[in-house]
């Protein structure tokens, strides 16, 4: 096994942040939906709106660092 393929991917002692302000923005935007509606039924309007969010944190996060794109 070569070394790339074993080794175990470093981690920070910091919470990892998506490096892009649009995956922030989206995060900040996904806790206060969810911090806002804890313990409460979703309206349809609202959960149409947080799956939008997520759609555009995935967006925001596609190819940061940590993600595989192609083996090597």
């Amino acid at each position: 096994m070569s070394p790339a393929i074993s080794a175990a991917p470093s981690h920070s002692t910091s919470p990892a942040q998506p490096a892009h302000p649009a995956a922030v923005e989206a995060n900040e935007a996904i806790r206060a939906l969810v911090d806002a509606r804890a313990g409460q039924d979703w309206s349809p309007m609202e959960s149409a709106a947080y799956e939008v969010l997520l759609i555009e944190w995935a967006a925001a996060t596609q190819g940061t660092a940590g993600d595989i794109i192609e083996a090597a």
